[in-house]
């Protein structure tokens, strides 16, 4: 009998988006552990090739393509040059998102909602449906949106992201049901607070961290590698039979 490692992502090609830090950078140096090729990608070049070097120094694959996910020329350039380097993309992994907005729905600015909705929705469709031929001609592969407890449950300071993020788990679900057929899996990942830069403003509020770690139940907040090897799980084939489901990794604060 040959055993085989169910997490194994060994020349698989991965593009992840905001991978320059925080969950996306997690996400990418877990998925390289598990063999894939990762595609760095971000609006700034700079610290993508500094994320891409520190995996490739550790023994992995990895390049840096610049992208901001708001302009569709930059996302079709960002899988041309993938699929150029390395061939068609198995693995997706959006990630990349935007939060200029703390209050209450009330006083929220259209063009801000609007660019909150391009930023965290329209361009996860946009990525899903550019990866989407090359995978059915391939047999199969794997989308992943990183979305938030946020987009299950109400909040008073960041309600239009949250809204935002709960059409990410509907778009998922929907995604999984058209293209199932074609073996494409399209699953979200629902992080509660994490120590990331971009959650920065909350968990520096030393009053706000307390008040959430006593309501948590393993009393504390998350670190991005938490999250990271979530990702590279739902792209391996441990989750191939999981579609259209929404991960949550919050320490316990929606399951009470």
């Amino acid at each position: 009998m040959t055993l085989t490692d169910p997490f194994d992502l060994t020349g698989k090609v991965a593009v992840i988006t905001g991978a320059s830090r925080g969950i996306g950078r997690a996400a990418a140096e877990a998925m390289a552990a598990k063999g894939a090729k990762v595609v760095i990608a971000s609006r700034n070049l700079e610290p993508c090739e500094e994320v891409a070097k520190s995996i490739r120094d550790a023994g992995g694959e990895a390049i840096a393509i610049q992208c901001s996910i708001t302009h569709a020329d930059q996302i079709e350039g960002l899988i041309s040059k993938t699929e150029a380097e390395w061939g068609t993309v198995d693995a997706m992994v959006c990630n990349a998102a935007v939060n200029p907005y703390y209050g209450p729905l009330a006083d929220l600015p259209d063009e801000v909602f609007d660019k909150i909705m391009r930023s965290n929705v329209r361009s996860n469709l946009w990525l899903a449906k550019r990866v989407k031929d090359g995978m059915a001609a391939k047999g199969g592969g794997s989308i992943t949106i990183v979305s938030s407890i946020a987009g299950l449950r109400a909040s008073p300071m960041i309600a239009a992201y949250g809204v935002s993020k709960a059409a990410d788990i509907i778009l998922a679900k929907n995604l999984a049901q058209e293209w199932g057929p074609q073996n494409i899996r399209v699953n979200c990942v629902a992080p509660g607070l994490i120590k990331t830069d971009f959650a920065r403003a909350l968990w520096e509020d030393e009053t706000r961290v307390a008040e959430r770690n006593a309501s948590t139940p393993l009393r504390r907040i998350g670190e991005p590698h938490e999250i990271g090897g979530i990702v590279a799980f739902l792209a391996s084939p441990a989750a191939a039979f999981m579609t259209g489901e929404t991960l949550v990794a919050d320490g316990g604060v929606t399951s009470v």
